[in-house]
């Protein structure tokens, strides 16, 4: 494997720790386990992690 691709397997495992969704990882677990589903586009798809992260409507969930 080339440097440059394990760069980029440790940067998209470090971003998965740190609870940064993968949205590679997304398209191919749909691939397997919902083939019949429509994909979110990458911009939903991060839309609707942020959102069920740090909840819907913009509203902050501080302390």
């Amino acid at each position: 494997m080339a440097l440059r691709d394990q760069l980029s397997l440790w940067a998209e495992n470090a971003k998965v720790i740190l609870g940064v969704p993968s949205y590679r990882l997304y398209r191919e677990h749909m691939a397997r386990h919902h083939p019949e589903r429509a994909l979110m586009s990458e911009a939903e798809f991060f839309r609707n992690r942020q959102d069920a992260r740090y909840g819907k409507g913009g509203g902050g969930k501080c302390c």
